[in-house]
C-alpha cells in the first residue's frame, strides 16, 4: 500500500504476471507429457490433441503486451447506475471491449493520469474507438455524486461512462474485482484522499475478462492490447 497517493499497490498485477506465465507452462507441460505418452499408445490422434493444447500459447494467438488473465474466475460482473440513474452491467456493452477502471474523482494522480492514457488510446484507435467502452468505475460514492461524475469522467472523452452504487455495492464490486480501497484521513477535519488498487481490467467483445493492465503502462500498450482484442473477434 503506497500512503500520500490514491493508489494501492499492484498486489493484483504480480499475481497477474504470474497467473500469465503459469497457464502457457503448465499448458506447455501438459501437451509435451501427453504427446510423449499418446504418441506411443493412440498415434496421430494424440498428436493433434497435443496441439490444440499448445496452440492457445503458440504463435498464432493475439500477442498482448500487458497480462493475460483469460480464463481468470474473477470480474466475472457488477451492478452499478450510471450517472443518469440506470443501472448498468457488462451485458449493457456486449459487442465492445470494455474497459474498467477503479477510482475517484478527487485522486490527484493515477486516476487522470490512466483516464488520460485511456483517451490517447482512443485517439490512437480511430474508428475502433466506437468499439471500446471505458468505464469509471468509482470507490468514493461518498462524494462522487452522479453530477460529478457526469462532469469528469466525459471530460477525458465523451464516450466514457462513470459508473457509482452505494457503499454495499461498491464493497461489492471491489471483492468481485479483487479492488482494494480505504479512506485515508487527511491533514484537517474532514478531509481524506482514498487508497485503491490501481490496475485496469479488459475485457473483449463476448464479456469475457482477458487483460489486467498494471498502472503505469500508457496510451500504446492500451491501443496494442484493444486493437489486438478486437481483431479476434
Amino acid at each position: 500500500m503506497i500512503r500520500g497517493s490514491c493508489v494501492a499497490g499492484n498486489e493484483t498485477a504480480g499475481w497477474a504476471v504470474y497467473a500469465s506465465m503459469n497457464r502457457c507452462a503448465a499448458t506447455n507441460r501438459l501437451a509435451a507429457t501427453f504427446a510423449a505418452i499418446g504418441l506411443r499408445r493412440w498415434g496421430t490422434f494424440a498428436a493433434f490433441l497435443a496441439a490444440m493444447l499448445l496452440a492457445g500459447c503458440g504463435a498464432g494467438g493475439p500477442k498482448f503486451q500487458s497480462s493475460d488473465i483469460t480464463g481468470s474466475s474473477f470480474g466475472r460482473d457488477f451492478s452499478l447506475r450510471d450517472a443518469n440513474g440506470a443501472m448498468r452491467s457488462l451485458a449493457d456493452f456486449r459487442g465492445k471491449a470494455v474497459v474498467i477502471f477503479f477510482g475517484y474523482t478527487q485522486c490527484p494522480d493515477v486516476c487522470p493520469t490512466t483516464l488520460a492514457s485511456l483517451a490517447e488510446a482512443m485517439k490512437q484507435l480511430g474508428p475502433d474507438a466506437d468499439r471500446v467502452q471505458v468505464l469509471f468505475i468509482t470507490v468514493d460514492p461518498e462524494r462522487d455524486t452522479p453530477a460529478l461524475l457526469a462532469q469528469y469522467v466525459p471530460a477525458f472523452d465523451p464516450r466514457f461512462l462513470g459508473l457509482y452504487g452505494d457503499a454495499e455495492a461498491t464493497a461489492r464490486t471491489a471483492k468481485e474485482f479483487k479492488i482494494i480501497y480505504q479512506k485515508v484521513p487527511g491533514s484537517s477535519a474532514g478531509t481524506y484522499t482514498m487508497d485503491h488498487s490501481a490496475g485496469t481490467y479488459v475485457f473483449d467483445p463476448q464479456g469475457r475478462l482477458r487483460l489486467y493492465v498494471a498502472n503505469g503502462q500508457g496510451a500504446d500498450v492500451f491501443a496494442h492490447d484493444l486493437r489486438e482484442l478486437l481483431r479476434a473477434g
